[in-house]
C-alpha cells in the first residue's frame, strides 16, 4: 500500500466527540474514522492555510466540477451545474429540506432500523415519525413493500427519508429496489430525500446505485443528500452538497438551505472538498481495500470465536452490525455491560428504532490493531456472559 492506515493516530486532546471517553476505554461508536485524511487534501488545506486571509467564501466552478467529473467517473451518473448546492453537512440539509417540505404533524417515513439522528431532524421540526421497518429474514434485510406503499398512500405522509447505503446495516439497495420505491413515492406524492453520505464507503469492485439515476421518476421526486466527509474523514470541515433535479423543487430546497443560513461554505470546505474529488481517489481505493479486510477480520473472528453473536453481512459503510439475541441480553443490555466490564464503547441497536434492540452497531474504521484489542474485549465479556 502507498498510504499508511496502520499507524494509531492519538486523538484525545483534540476535542473529539467520539474519542471524549474515559481513560482506558475504547471508543467504536460513533462514524468517524481513526485515520488522517489524504495527504493530498491534507496538503491543500495548508496551501490555502498559508495564505493567511480567511474572509468570506463563494463557491467556485471547480466545486460544481468536481462533485460531476467524481459521479459520472465514480458511479455512472452526471449530474447537471444548476442541480448542485452547497450545504453545511448532510444533517442539516435533511432538517431543512423537512423543514421546507412539511408541515407540523405531518409524517415522515423512515426505514428502521436506520440512522438514529433522522429522528431528531423529523421530531424537531413538529412532524410524527412513521416507520417502515425493514424485514430481517435469512442474515440479511429488504424491504417490506406492502407496509411501504399502504404508509406512502397516507395522505399525511409527504415525505420518505431513504438510506443509501442504509446506516446501519451496511446494505446496498439494488436498482429493481430503488425503483419500485420511486414509482410508490411518485404516485403518492411524496417526496424522498435520499441521504447517500455513505456511496464511496463501498466493498472493492461494489457500487452503490444513486437513487435519482435510476429513472425519471426518481430522478424529480427526490432531494439527494451527498458529501465527501464519511469517505474521506472530513466532517468537521462541514462541507456537502444537495443534489435537486427538479427545478421547482430545487427552488424550495435552496430557499430552506439559504433560509436555515447553511449554504455558505467556510474557507477550507470548498478547498477540502475539491481535493478529496480531484486527488483523493487512489487513497480511497486503497481505504476501501482496508476497510474490507477489517469487516472481514471482524465478522471471521465473531463467527469463531463468540458463537452467541451474529454479524450481519455488509457491502457498503465501515459499520457491523451485530445480532446480540444469543447472549439472552438487549441489545442495549450488552452494550451497557461491554462499555462498564472492558471499556469497549459501541452503539445499542435501539438507537436506531425499536426493531433494533436485539444488535449493535461497531465502528470498525481504525487500524488493524486498535479493531483487534475491540474484537479482544468484545470476545472477553461475551464468554463472561456465557460462564
Amino acid at each position: 500500500m502507498s498510504y499508511d492506515f496502520d499507524s494509531v493516530i492519538e486523538r484525545r486532546g483534540t476535542d473529539s466527540v467520539k474519542w471524549s471517553v474515559g481513560e482506558g476505554e475504547l471508543p467504536m461508536w460513533v462514524a468517524d474514522m481513526d485515520f488522517k485524511t489524504a495527504p493530498e487534501i491534507t496538503e491543500a488545506i495548508l496551501y490555502r492555510a498559508e495564505h493567511g486571509v480567511y474572509g468570506y467564501t463563494e463557491v467556485p466552478d471547480i466545486w460544481y466540477e468536481s462533485y460531476i467529473g467524481w459521479w459520472s467517473r465514480r458511479h455512472d451518473f452526471t449530474m447537471k451545474k444548476e442541480w448542485l448546492v452547497f450545504c453545511t453537512g448532510v444533517v442539516p440539509a435533511i432538517s431543512s429540506a423537512i423543514r421546507k417540505l412539511t408541515t407540523p404533524g405531518e409524517n415522515v417515513l423512515i426505514q428502521t432500523p436506520v440512522y438514529n439522528v433522522f429522528f431528531n431532524s423529523i421530531l424537531n421540526n413538529g412532524c410524527r415519525v412513521v416507520e417502515n421497518p425493514l424485514i430481517f429474514e435469512g442474515g440479511e434485510y429488504r424491504m417490506d413493500f406492502d407496509d411501504l406503499e399502504k404508509k406512502l398512500a397516507d395522505p399525511q405522509t409527504t415525505v420518505m427519508l431513504l438510506c443509501n447505503p442504509h446506516n446501519p446495516v451496511g446494505k446496498i439497495w439494488d436498482k429493481k429496489t430503488l425503483a419500485a420505491v420511486g414509482k410508490m413515492a411518485s404516485r403518492c406524492g411524496v417526496t424522498v430525500i435520499s441521504d447517500e453520505i455513505h456511496c464511496d464507503l463501498t466493498t472493492p469492485g461494489v457500487d452503490y446505485v444513486p437513487f435519482a439515476s435510476v429513472s425519471d421518476i426518481c430522478r424529480e421526486t427526490s432531494v439527494t443528500c451527498i458529501a465527501p466527509t464519511k469517505a474521506f474523514n472530513l466532517a468537521g470541515l462541514q462541507t456537502a452538497a444537495v443534489s435537486v433535479p427538479d427545478e421547482r423543487l430545487r427552488h424550495k430546497v435552496k430557499r430552506a438551505l439559504n433560509t436555515d443560513e447553511v449554504a455558505e461554505p467556510g474557507t477550507f470546505a470548498v478547498t477540502a472538498a475539491v481535493a478529496a474529488f480531484e486527488r483523493g481517489e487512489a487513497w480511497l481505493d486503497e481505504l476501501r481495500a482496508y476497510l474490507y479486510e477489517n469487516r472481514q477480520t471482524a465478522v471471521n473472528f465473531i463467527r469463531e470465536r463468540i458463537p452467541t453473536l451474529a454479524p450481519v453481512d455488509g457491502d457498503a459503510t465501515y459499520l457491523l452490525w451485530v445480532n446480540v439475541a444469543g447472549t439472552g441480553l438487549s441489545g442495549k443490555q450488552f452494550a451497557t455491560g461491554l462499555r462498564e466490564q472492558t471499556g469497549l464503547f459501541v452503539t445499542p441497536g435501539a438507537a436506531y428504532g425499536a426493531v433494533g434492540r436485539d444488535f449493535f452497531r461497531i465502528n470498525f474504521a481504525c487500524p488493524r490493531s486498535v479493531l483487534q484489542d475491540g474484537l479482544d474485549r468484545l470476545e472477553r465479556y461475551a464468554n463472561s456472559i456465557k460462564e
